[in-house]
């Protein structure tokens, strides 16, 4: 860091935006993250050591990825650096190299390279750092709101341990706003403020867990509230209001967000809950997900887990897709949510999707020695005449439609793959498929003559 820099950074302590003011200076003024910075917890240790090694900080936008960066290089004896993914190229990677080289031959000293927003370098951006960092000539502190394992080069990534950061709670949240509000030093605590506690749980409640988005918010609100006659600025649920806008839903439609989402959602309608059901089913249409995506998501819920406890809730998933295909959105979210409760509220059963897939695996494992002569197609040229259907029972011919003849192959005979549930309508199923296969151990019926 030189004389500019450090003058930068002292102004941005006194001028910056509240949240930049507020950020902590160490460890333990860190909010949240308990599972990675608590007492004892890995990072934690290696970061009061000074012995750290690269590392991926991984979370949402104002979870403490730069934070924690700036505590380190608070603390560290290593050279601190810091690049910008966005603005920095190929160049700024080689003379940053070339002067930790210096550095080390002349002073010892090692490197440490804080990176923000790694995953929008360029693969060939990534590749150039990683042999420096391979060797340990640069110790890699990369920052990402993207999977890493997804965006950021895979050597890298096996190069570094992965932290993951978590929305910070509601209750962090309001604890760093109150903080902000009597910090006399780097906070609001100069000013006479007085924050409604329904302002308070607005702000914290369409943060969802980004501190950076709430402190600015309530920067906002207070600075551009004037005070009243008494010399105190009184912060509504109205301004508050005014001060934070509508939440973006962090939803990237190709990384985890949008694996974790459909995920929730499945297992949502899977668990019988509607209610959770929508509002994954919201979270998807309000980040932009593709309604057709959902809609076939639906569909193979209906088959895979109603199955035929509810036969309906794969006509209703069906009727949905098509209705979306040719509604589009806003419009497509009423069949889809009707699909989603429908699915989520029908009785379960997987036992089709268990059938075909044991009978799949039936057909891998087992040499297949070919269809029974009878149940052969006698319709061809020449078929009959080779014996083809020989012996086959109609069963329309016989009492109940049924007569009970073999139609596994000889080597499956015997093999039971779809095993009927008591729920719903394959309860029914079930019943009668039992007394057909009771049947099955009476001797057989001869052929009509």
């Amino acid at each position: 860091m030189d004389l500019f820099d450090y003058a930068r950074e002292q102004a941005s302590k006194q001028e910056g935006p509240l949240a930049a003011r507020m950020r902590p200076r160490n460890l333990d003024e860190i909010a949240g993250q308990q599972a990675v910075l608590g007492p004892g917890r890995l990072l934690r240790r290696a970061i009061e050591a000074d012995q750290l090694g690269s590392i991926i900080l991984y979370g949402p936008p104002g979870t403490g990825k730069t934070t924690i960066a700036k505590v380190i290089a608070a603390t560290t004896r290593r050279h601190f650096e810091q690049l910008n993914a966005v603005s920095s190229g190929v160049g700024d990677i080689r003379k940053l190299v070339d002067e930790a080289r210096q550095r080390q031959g002349m002073y010892g000293k090692r490197t440490i390279l804080f990176v923000d927003e790694i995953h929008r370098w360029s693969k060939s951006q990534q590749d150039a750092l990683l042999p420096f960092v391979e060797e340990g000539l640069i110790t890699l502190i990369g920052a990402t709101t993207e999977n890493p394992f997804f965006e950021v080069n895979p050597a890298l990534v096996s190069r570094s341990r992965v932290f993951r950061l978590e929305p910070l709670s509601d209750e962090d949240v309001a604890g760093l706003l109150r903080r902000a509000l009597t910090d006399r030093e780097r906070g609001l605590g100069g000013l006479a403020v007085e924050l409604e506690p329904s302002a308070l749980e607005h702000l914290v409640r369409v943060a969802g867990g980004d501190a950076r988005s709430a402190l600015n918010a309530m920067e906002l609100a207070v600075t551009t509230t004037e005070p009243g006659p008494d010399g105190v600025r009184r912060i509504t649920l109205d301004v508050a209001e005014e001060s934070i806008q509508k939440r973006a839903i962090r939803y990237d439609k190709s990384g985890d967000n949008h694996y974790d989402t459909i995920s929730a959602f499945i297992k949502s309608m899977r668990g019988s809950d509607p209610d959770a059901a929508l509002y994954w089913l919201a979270r998807m249409i309000y980040g932009g997900e593709d309604p057709l995506f959902i809609a076939r998501r639906i569909v193979i819920c209906a088959a895979e887990d109603v199955g035929l406890a509810d036969p309906q809730a794969l006509v209703v998933a069906n009727a949905a897709m098509l209705a979306v295909e040719r509604l589009g959105l806003p419009e497509g979210r009423i069949p889809l949510a009707e699909a989603a409760v429908y699915v989520a509220a029908a009785p379960k059963s997987n036992a089709a999707y268990m059938g075909i897939n044991e009978a799949l695996a039936a057909v891998e494992e087992t040499a297949i020695q070919g269809v029974p002569v009878h149940l052969r197609d006698a319709s061809y040229k020449g078929a009959a005449r080779l014996g083809h259907g020989q012996g086959y029972k109609y069963a329309h011919d016989y009492p109940g439609h049924h007569v009970q003849q073999q139609y596994l192959p000889d080597e499956m005979v015997g093999r039971r793959f779809y095993r009927p549930t008591a729920e719903g309508v394959e309860a029914r199923i079930g019943q009668r498929l039992g007394r057909l296969r009771d049947e099955a151990a009476a001797p057989p019926i001869e052929n009509h003559s």
